[in-house]
């Protein structure tokens, strides 16, 4: 199991412990997170999964490939730590991950 834990913007903290394998956005999703709502069902297409990967399991995530780079040209609120949730995997050297959402999507 891989434990993490979203904070949204007005710094709720939503602590999750999910199975290997999940994806951050599918996380969200089935501990019923706001401001993830994953539209294109984790094809990395919408954006909808936007957030700030942060802490020392963060160290641990791959780079952002040519696709997920392509969608995240189109969010709102880009920083240099975007990434897509859909498109992080986890596994157990990740857990203890934080994840930092955008407010722009609280409202979603």
């Amino acid at each position: 199991m891989v434990t993490l834990t979203f904070i949204d913007s007005s710094g709720t903290e939503f602590p999750v412990v999910v199975p290997e394998g999940t994806t951050v956005m599918e996380a969200a999703i089935l501990h019923e997170v706001p401001s993830i709502v994953g539209f294109c069902g984790g094809m990395c297409a919408c954006g909808t999964c936007h957030c700030y990967p942060a802490g020392d399991a963060a160290r641990a995530l791959p780079a952002p490939d040519e696709n997920e780079n392509d969608t995240l040209r189109h969010v709102l609120d880009r920083r240099a730590d975007s990434r897509l949730g859909c498109q992080i995997r986890l596994d157990e050297t990740l857990s203890g991950l934080v994840i930092n959402l955008p407010a722009r999507q609280r409202s979603l």
